[in-house]
């Protein structure tokens, strides 16, 4: 009896992968990709007009200091 225990406990699991398997590749139809229809634009001015504010900020400050009996 011990042997068609364990054959009957193989032919479940297997049908338990069989069933897995089948539903995770319906579901894999579901999924679609595309690429987009215009480019991917990055913005980065922000960072570089922060570092030209910053350096003008830094001239103007050696300026007022360079001149500051007019200030």
């Amino acid at each position: 009896m011990k042997t068609s225990n364990i054959g009957a406990r193989r032919l479940a699991i297997y049908g338990r992968t069989v069933a897995v398997i089948m539903g995770a590749s319906a579901l894999s139809g579901c999924v679609q990709i595309d690429t987009p229809d215009k480019p991917i634009e990055i913005n980065l001015n922000i960072n570089i007009r922060q570092e030209v504010v910053y350096r003008l900020d830094g001239d103007a400050k050696k300026l007022i200091e360079q001149n500051s009996e007019i200030f």
